[in-house]
């Protein structure tokens, strides 16, 4: 026998918000164990003490804004229309069921003028960090760091070409220093003083975000992007570090400003690091050495001139400061370039007589002339930690941490695109992404020990 339930809609029944939200909900979980009373400190010199109307609670503002990066809602106006219906949301929030809900345009406009030009967003991410370190969640002995391509709002079709300034590397005053000293080491003049000139280079700038960079690479998309730096501990895999440049900066750029920071930051005593190819670069090998970290950084593939000697075929002798050839003549030291590489020269008297000069140079001179950076040692250091037991056991852990991170962010969080444009409103979508990441994983950690105690 068919009945209708239709009349019973209309019923008014007393209940309470506290008993329709189920006891397991991942937002219960997360409001019993996430202390957000920093909030108020973060944001209480932004608002006037004494003049103007109410404003809604920075509280109930923020955590909208973590509802949306939770269930990866793109949009404001959809997040709030989300919030009228859904009782968790309601409950989170600590509205009631007939409670007004805050506009969707409060929080544009609390981007757009109030949290302009601030630290806020990484006030939020770096008080998430402590609260994890507080749990014991966070080492800061190993950490892992990768970067991942993020599609800018931006049409690749629409650009313009430019001249822009080449990259500054933060290491050069002291690269100079180095290669003064070698010169002076070795018995040759100082070289004479050079006019900085910046570098310009034409590049492909979006008329949509011009912060964005047009990225070209192997096996990726092309198109206007922007990458997400980012670290993780290996202890629980919580995000330890979050920061967002252009999609075309190279991922080594500014890794060892971004792990100095944590270590100042956070406190860390870092012992350990693994890194993907992309971050394998002689100043950031000597970084690494300088402080006093076993850096893991994987293989890059060098393919030499098809029919010539690979440079490895070439032995160096570090005692007597020279390269052996296939053919055993010595190629003695010859000078220091201004980029720090050591050149080792052949004798071309020798070389014109070789039988296999045609596999070893194609110059006009015959003479083969062999580089070495003054900082090879460092890279060769990172060599033989990757080949090693524990180096080899470091690196594997890459895929179950930092790519299960980003993995988890573009799935679950909506981070395969940007929202917004521009660097500003990127680097707010990335940090919110990565603390709600942390937020989950503190919650459900805790709740899964409690249950264990």
């Amino acid at each position: 026998m068919l009945r209708s339930n239709r009349d019973k809609q209309q019923n008014y029944e007393f209940v309470s918000i506290e008993d329709l939200v189920p006891a397991d909900h991942l937002l219960r979980k997360v409001d019993k164990y996430i202390d957000f009373s920093f909030i108020d400190q973060k944001v209480s010199h932004l608002y006037c003490q004494d003049n103007g109307r109410p404003a809604i609670d920075p509280l109930v503002l923020f955590k909208m804004i973590f509802l949306g990066y939770f269930y990866g809602i793109r949009s404001e106006r959809q997040l709030e229309r989300e919030i009228q219906t859904n009782l968790a949301y309601r409950w989170f929030l600590g509205l009631g069921l007939t409670d007004r809900v805050p506009d969707h345009t409060t929080i544009s406009w609390n981007r757009r003028t109030r949290f302009k030009d601030t630290s806020v967003f990484q006030d939020v991410f770096d008080e998430i960090v402590l609260q994890a370190i507080s749990h014991r969640m966070v080492g800061g002995r190993v950490l892992i760091s990768d970067s991942t391509h993020v599609k800018a709002n931006a049409n690749k079709h629409k650009f313009t070409k430019e001249q822009v300034q080449q990259n500054t590397r933060d290491y050069v005053d002291e690269l100079n220093s180095a290669v003064e000293a070698e010169r002076k080491a070795q018995g040759k003049k100082p070289l004479k003083q050079q006019e900085e000139v910046n570098k310009d280079k034409e590049v492909k700038v979006s008329t949509t975000d011009r912060d964005s960079g047009y990225m070209i690479r192997d096996g990726k998309p092309e198109g206007f992007f922007y990458l997400d730096h980012r670290t993780v501990d290996v202890k629980y895999n919580l995000i330890t570090d979050v920061f967002v440049t252009a999609g075309n900066v190279h991922d080594s750029v500014p890794y060892l400003s971004r792990l100095d920071r944590q270590r100042e930051r956070f406190q860390f005593k870092v012992e350990a690091v693994a890194l993907d190819s992309g971050y394998l670069t002689t100043p950031i090998c000597k970084g690494l050495e300088q402080r006093k970290i076993f850096g893991v950084i994987a293989h890059r593939r060098f393919h030499p001139t098809q029919g010539l000697y690979a440079k490895w075929e070439f032995t160096y002798d570090k005692e007597r400061n020279l390269y052996i050839c296939p053919q055993k003549q010595e190629l003695p030291y010859r000078t220091t370039d201004r980029k720090g590489y050591r050149q080792y020269a052949s004798d071309p008297v020798q070389c014109a007589a070789c039988p296999m000069l045609e596999k070893c140079t194609r110059s006009q001179n015959k003479r083969k002339v062999v580089t070495r950076h003054i900082w090879e040692v460092s890279k060769e250091q990172v060599r033989l930690n990757r080949l090693s037991k524990s180096g080899k056991q470091l690196y594997r852990k890459r895929k179950e941490t930092i790519e299960r991170s980003f993995a988890d962010a573009k799935e679950l969080h909506g981070f395969r695109y940007c929202r917004l444009r521009g660097l500003r409103n990127v680097m707010e979508q990335a940090l919110m992404t990565a603390a709600v990441q942390n937020m989950k994983k503190i919650a459900l950690q805790l709740e899964r020990r409690s249950k264990e105690a």
